[in-house]
């Protein structure tokens, strides 16, 4: 797992409130992964003061399961305007290098290792892929509302959720407590808190601070659940886009999502939408969708 991080480098800038439960998390037994050595290396070669696309390209390709997810990732739609891609460097230029960098800390997310249920942790990893997804085509849709790019929110929809695996690992009985093995049922912050004295939010938090993640990215993370506390800020519109990605996600499954009525008054203001314009939204988000998982 690496070093574990300590309370001071995790939660610069918290409130008192948050810095108690991240000191609760960390003592309480659960592992923080550290980040993959090829991103480690990659960051270190984007601190360089003159890039070298060609050496950011060989060091990627040292993970073969990174490269290919890489090229799966900008086959999505959200992309359609630089395709069709046919080597690293291509994407490096034509994404950007931050922007690359930023998926590949998605797509690595997935395989550090973290273990438990097999067939929940599955189905929690086809749910995470679909609202990164379906984030970085409203974030596409969206981008001169809320200025925020693609490759941002497929980060934030791939980590929004990374505290489940490691709550599944530190604790026995939260798969079950929680019905996670029902179909559509989905983890419930509230009932985590009051079971298990911590949530998936406060837990994805301390993984995107200690990978590195932009600090908005973060933030909204951690206040997934509680968007008003963000006040007019990037973090508060991307968490805007999660919960309508998860919203569609769940129509699109045919599963309840109990959260989006309480906060769709919200999102919808945020995102440049209204109740009216929603459903013809939705039909074009989905229909992108569907053309990116055919191809």
């Amino acid at each position: 797992m690496g070093k574990q991080p300590t309370v001071k480098e995790i939660s610069a800038d918290l409130g008192e409130q948050d810095v108690v439960r991240i000191k609760r998390v960390l003592e309480g037994g659960i592992r923080i992964p550290a980040q993959p050595r090829v991103l480690n290396e990659l960051r270190k070669l984007m601190a360089r003061q003159e890039l070298d696309v060609r050496l950011l390209a060989r060091t990627i390709n040292q993970d073969p399961g990174l490269t290919a997810m890489l090229f799966k990732v900008v086959g999505n739609a959200a992309y359609r305007k630089h395709q069709p891609f046919d080597s690293l460097e291509q994407i490096l230029h034509a994404v950007g290098v931050a922007q690359t960098y930023n998926l590949a800390q998605a797509i690595a997310l997935r395989n550090v290792g973290m273990t438990s249920d097999k067939r929940v942790y599955e189905a929690f990893w086809v749910r995470s892929q679909a609202v990164g997804e379906l984030a970085m085509l409203i974030a596409e849709e969206r981008v001169a509302v809320c200025n925020l790019f693609p490759d941002q929110a497929y980060l934030a929809g791939i980590f929004h959720a990374c505290g489940v695996p490691l709550l599944l690992q530190r604790f026995p009985s939260y798969c079950s407590e929680l019905r996670l093995g029902t179909p559509g049922h989905w983890a419930n912050w509230q009932e985590e808190d009051r079971k298990f004295n911590t949530d998936h939010a406060v837990v994805g938090y301390l993984v995107a601070r200690h990978w590195c993640l932009p600090g908005f990215i973060c933030d909204a993370i951690r206040y997934q659940h509680s968007m008003l506390d963000l006040g007019d800020h990037d973090a508060r519109s991307m968490v805007a886009i999660l919960q309508l990605a998860i919203e569609i996600h769940a129509r699109d499954q045919r599963v309840p999502n109990p959260e989006w009525d309480a906060v769709r008054s919200q999102v919808l203001p945020e995102l440049g939408l209204s109740d009216e314009a929603l459903p013809e939204f939705v039909d074009v988000v989905l229909e992108r969708y569907a053309a990116a998982l055919s191809v």
